[in-house]
């Protein structure tokens, strides 16, 4: 059987597209790759890439250079992880909380992992986890 590599792309669906990227690069640091009327490429470092679509912007199948891309959306609130290293969870704490960010949960796993968990302006749930979680990671 084929095997799966890792996540190359990961999207939320925001109502607001202006305020959701303000956040993500503010908050998060994160750099723009792409700004479209439709959606924002933000990269997360390596080869992952997170997709910050205006709600109802993508529901037409987009005709792209060599083919084109079904029509897709989604609606209500999601979940995305983003690893940090340990040394730098406390850190990313007082970013948030400079940022007026409220922490909603913390975890400490039982093979050393530690979450932090927060919500982006449209309400999708954000983690940040430290190594020691999964098998993987």
């Amino acid at each position: 059987m084929p095997r799966l590599e890792r996540i190359v792309e990961t999207a939320v669906y925001v109502e607001d597209l202006d305020r959701a990227a303000a956040f993500y690069e503010t908050v998060l640091g994160l750099e723009a790759l792409v700004r479209l009327e439709r959606l924002h490429a933000f990269d997360v470092g390596g080869c992952n890439v997170l997709l910050v679509f205006k709600r109802g912007a993508s529901d037409e199948t987009q005709i792209v250079p060599g083919g084109s891309i079904p029509p897709h959306d989604a609606s209500g609130r999601i979940h995305v992880c983003f690893a940090v290293p340990a040394a730098d969870l406390a850190a990313w704490e007082a970013r948030l909380a400079a940022h007026g960010v409220a922490v909603e949960g913390r975890a400490e796993w039982p093979a050393g992992g530690r979450s932090l968990y927060f919500r982006d302006p449209d309400g999708h749930m954000l983690e940040l986890m430290t190594p020691g979680v999964w098998r993987t990671y």
